[in-house]
């Protein structure tokens, strides 16, 4: 028996089922590109599959609404691949094992992928049925959007005929999004310099931090959580004050645009300062989990001896890394002042990891002012130049401005208020959507980004909440059946 069997609507869940069991993560999405493509070739329907595997799906008008205007169905095809330490599942090639509890539909020891799964879901559904009233449906699923939005820079779109676009990967029921930020990656990396240690007369030890909640570095950012990396990060640094401290490994996170909720590193010190060592690493444990109270409160830290290894980095070096990693920011760096409680600026600290005697940090820099954006690149850069690393800026994209005079957003407003007797929230976020990149591509589209209830995104916690798809499902068909 399918484990989202007898939920309602049953298409939907047949496919976003369907979906779970065809990895697809980021960089992955080979197999998930040729299984819609084959689903257009079976039904008989008009589909362009590129080489970076974008796929363009196009079902014509249904019976008296030949002559209105087409709509863009839009949604990415990749997901945050991540999973708790303790999870044996190998996320490139197995599938995720989906389960119901409390309402909501959750994955095993894994991200569940509805951001943006359950985008491909509706679609599917849409287009596999015949007795559903819309215009002509021009579907456009995007890969690597979790990564830089590789996929929207690089689809063509010069065969669609619409000019309104409902981007399907919003993660808040009753709440349109209008407009969103911008953003970078930035790839920062720090050299160190190997040593040979003399046998007898370093201890090494593990420092391994976690605990905490993560989430969505554009939607969460604004709740205060930690950073596992940053927090690793301070803790050595700190330690490296007081001891000679020599880096023998580093890592955190799996995702830049996800906040790690854990990190570790190994560290060898001498061999005679070990209590203090960890002595001095309990003291951190404690400031650290009382400044981020009921924010995190499992935040945890652990400190163990590990064995004899071969090398490891030397002292200079180690501090120089650290003192760039505390240097460069994180976080919010400014909030807006046209639209209260909108962060306006961020980045965050996605992954850490040592590598071929380098250090090598990834963040996803958002903001919604393109000239901020770029100011903050630019700080890391000349950060980064001063402790003798580079850092790479990467797969900028633009943001979307909101649009004054948006009748597809009338429409979007009109069908809600007339199902639910009130108006929808329109918003703009932080987090990044694709529809400033697409809009550029298309004179005059006019778009906006709906979509259900999901929970813990871009996590093993993440969830999608059931009777939240039903009604978006039945929402998404009266806006296209609305004239």
């Amino acid at each position: 028996m399918r484990a989202l069997e007898g939920l309602e609507p049953q298409s939907v869940f047949y496919f976003f089922e369907e979906i779970t069991r065809i990895p697809h993560g980021s960089g992955n999405v080979k197999q998930i590109s040729n299984y819609l493509k084959k689903f257009a070739t079976d039904r008989g329907l008009q589909c362009i599959q590129d080489e970076l595997y974008n796929v363009i799906i196009i079902k014509d008008a249904t019976e008296g609404y030949e002559d209105a205007e087409p709509y863009i169905l839009q949604g990415h095809m990749d997901m945050v691949a991540v999973k708790t330490p303790d999870c044996e599942i190998d996320m490139t090639k197995d599938p995720l094992q989906v389960y119901v509890e409390d309402g909501r539909i959750h994955a095993k020891g894994t991200s569940l992928g509805g951001d943006d799964g359950i985008a491909i879901a509706y679609v599917l559904a849409l287009l596999d049925a015949d007795d559903l009233s819309h215009p002509r449906l021009e579907v456009v699923l995007t890969v690597d959007e979790e990564t830089g939005m590789d996929g929207a820079k690089g689809v063509d779109l010069s065969m669609l005929r619409g000019k309104r676009l409902i981007n399907l990967d919003q993660e808040e029921e009753g709440i349109v999004i209008t407009s969103c930020a911008g953003g970078a990656r930035v790839d920062v990396n720090i050299p160190l310099k190997c040593e040979k240690p003399k046998s007898g007369t370093l201890q090494y030890l593990q420092i391994k931090l976690g605990g905490l909640l993560g989430g969505h570095s554009g939607i969460e950012i604004d709740k205060g959580r930690g950073n596992a990396n940053c927090l690793l990060g301070r803790i050595l640094k700190g330690l490296s004050e007081h001891y000679d401290v020599h880096m023998v490994s580093m890592k955190g996170g799996l995702a830049d645009n996800a906040i790690p909720r854990e990190a570790e590193a190994v560290i060898a010190i001498d061999i005679s300062q070990k209590d203090a060592v960890a002595d001095l690493v309990k003291e951190y444990e404690n400031i650290i989990r009382h400044e981020l109270g009921e924010k995190d409160p499992d935040f945890a830290v652990k400190c163990r001896e590990e064995a004899w290894q071969e090398q490891c980095y030397d002292a200079a070096s180690t501090v120089q890394a650290l003192n760039c990693l505390c240097r460069l920011p994180n976080g919010i760096i400014a909030m807006s002042k046209e639209l209260e409680g909108l962060v306006q600026t961020s980045l965050n600290l996605g992954v850490v990891v040592l590598k071929q005697d380098k250090l090598c940090l990834s963040y996803a820099v958002r903001s919604s002012v393109d000239a901020e954006k770029d100011r903050l690149c630019l700080q890391m850069q000349e950060i980064a130049k001063d402790a003798g690393a580079s850092a790479e800026v990467r797969n900028a994209y633009t943001g979307w401005a909101y649009r004054a005079d948006s009748p597809l957003r009338d429409i979007i407003v009109t069908v809600y208020e007339q199902m639910y007797g009130k108006k929808p929230v329109l918003e703009a976020i932080h987090a990044g959507v694709e529809c400033g990149i697409l809009a550029a591509k298309i004179d005059g589209l006019d778009c906006v980004s709906i979509g259900p209830d999901m929970s813990n995104v871009h996590t093993a916690e993440e969830s999608i909440d059931i009777a939240s798809v039903q009604r978006m499902w039945k929402y998404l068909l009266a806006v296209l059946a609305y004239k």
